[in-house]
């Protein structure tokens, strides 16, 4: 496997939490609660980019998707179900096997593997939609690693890439509040160091050959105790949507 945008740090952290990924109280729990937000932003995007009704019962039957960074198929699970033909790809070894087992008893087809995407794009695969969705945070190169991405999109595909950002409120709320009082997620998950402004990654996508047309906050409303998207507060949790460019737009 390739290493040019793997930290070997990072890794180790998930493989230590592989088999918690489909326990809703876990140390994923602030997935599974930030999920259904995700997940009404991605099909919003995708049915818009590619002209899909979501009222159909597989709207995204003939859709290509890469989920990299599966981890235990959070999302590459209700892609799936909505008709898409799923890679899921993640460079810690011990979430494929949790993935495709969980897989398995759902009874979902979903092509998991244990890879980069660097090795993807020197493969030649191609897709319509890449999800690459809490990652970029946790590589070594994030512009490397983005570039690998776009060069697995063809001409007109989709990427939606959600980060954290690095401010004052951010480390706050993803850091002493999700990893020390809530204690969600273990000590030492998230390196404030590595969050990414929303202004410096749409820099990076746009440096990565992919053109930013859509970005919004994900909310948590602490009444509630559930998340909502934003067109304004991207101050902590946030999510971008960008485009390749077709060939003779390039």
């Amino acid at each position: 496997m390739s290493q040019s945008t793997i930290d070997p740090s990072e890794i180790a952290k998930f493989e230590a939490m592989a088999a918690e990924w489909w326990d809703p109280h876990g140390k994923f729990k602030p997935l599974h609660m930030l999920n259904p937000c995700r997940l009404d932003y991605i099909t919003q995007q995708v049915a818009a980019e590619f002209g899909r009704d979501l009222s159909a019962q597989r709207p995204f039957a003939g859709l290509r998707l890469l989920d990299i960074g599966c981890g235990g198929g959070l999302l590459s699970e209700p892609m799936a179900r909505l008709g898409a033909t799923v890679v899921g790809a993640d460079a810690a070894a011990r979430n494929i096997p949790v993935a495709q087992l969980h897989a398995q008893a759902e009874g979902l087809e979903i092509d998991y593997r244990h890879t980069t995407a660097e090795d993807l794009a020197a493969a030649g695969e191609v897709f319509d939609v890449v999800l690459n969705m809490e990652v970029v945070e946790h590589v070594a190169d994030p512009l490397a690693y983005l570039t690998a991405c776009q060069q697995l999109l063809r001409p007109g595909g989709l990427m939606i890439c959600s980060t954290l950002n690095r401010n004052p409120k951010s480390y706050l709320m993803a850091i002493i509040g999700a990893e020390y009082v809530m204690r969600w997620l273990p000590k030492g998950t998230h390196e404030w160091a590595k969050f990414i402004t929303p202004e410096e990654l749409y820099d990076l996508l746009s440096r990565a050959g992919l053109d930013p047309v859509d970005r919004k906050g994900f909310v948590f409303n602490k009444l509630t105790w559930s998340w909502s998207l934003s067109d304004r507060d991207l101050s902590v949790n946030y999510v971008t949507a960008s485009v390749k460019p077709e060939e003779g737009d390039l």
